[in-house]
């Protein structure tokens, strides 16, 4: 796969759970080596198009493909890291016990852990255990093990919840590393500011992605410097024009 390929592509992606439908026929490309943005309202199906996308959502039909594979796929293990909403990591363990665990499952060095760790500032808490820790650190020990082995794609499933701004902001710039040394980021949020920080963004409102577009493009078009006004505004317009994002 090339440069110019999309790392994530979605064609006619419908999921169900029960009778409610959360997606129906939803298509989008996501691009290489940057930083996107999955922004919109809590409940507004975020988390189900990560899940489908790292395939572990139940009821999907149509076709996800993840850096040229199925998504899913066993050779996207190591390819594509995960860090869900909740922590996803051992309270018993220290933080660096967490990590050197980890590393072994994926198999990477205990080098990597180390480096992991410092990546998210947590080495002053590394002989903690992770139920001590403050509800934004344990998540940043699951985006620790996120980091773990260099995968290509990252998914990270608001990441910056409970983050104080400084550290909100020092996440971001490492996001922001990560993409210029190669890495793809697929990164949600319900903080509309945090848009300004992304390449790319997909606007989503009750299952629809109400625009794909960039920073720029999102003000620009709406005559606005505040992406959350911005966004209300393409609301309104997605209303308007009777809530066909297809």
């Amino acid at each position: 796969m090339n440069a110019n390929e999309a790392v994530i592509s979605a064609k006619a992606l419908t999921v169900r759970r029960g009778r409610h439908t959360v997606f129906d026929g939803v298509d989008l490309e996501i691009p290489r080596g940057q930083v996107t943005g999955l922004l919109g309202p809590s409940g507004c199906g975020k988390t189900t198009l990560m899940r489908s996308i790292v395939g572990v959502q139940a009821g999907v039909d149509g076709e996800v493909l993840v850096l040229g594979e199925s998504a899913g796929s066993p050779k996207l293990r190591k390819r594509v890291a995960y860090a869900t909403q909740a922590a996803s990591v051992y309270d018993d363990l220290t933080v660096a016990q967490n990590l050197r665990y980890f590393a072994r499952v994926l198999g990477a060095s205990k080098q990597d852990a180390a480096r992991a760790m410092s990546l998210v500032g947590l080495e002053a808490q590394a002989k903690q255990r992770v139920e001590a820790l403050s509800g934004g650190q344990r998540g940043r020990v699951s985006l620790a093990v996120a980091l773990l082995g260099n995968p290509e794609l990252i998914v990270l499933d608001e990441p910056t919840v409970g983050l104080d701004p400084v550290l909100r902001a020092e996440l971001w710039q490492l996001f922001r590393e990560l993409a210029d040394n190669g890495a793809s980021l697929l990164v949600s949020s319900h903080v509309m500011d945090e848009a300004l920080r992304c390449d790319r963004l997909l606007l989503m409102r009750a299952g629809q992605i109400v625009a794909d577009t960039t920073p720029q493009e999102l003000l620009q078009s709406t005559a606005t410097n505040d992406p959350e006004q911005a966004f209300l505004a393409l609301i309104a317009a997605h209303e308007r024009s009777g809530g066909d994002s297809r």
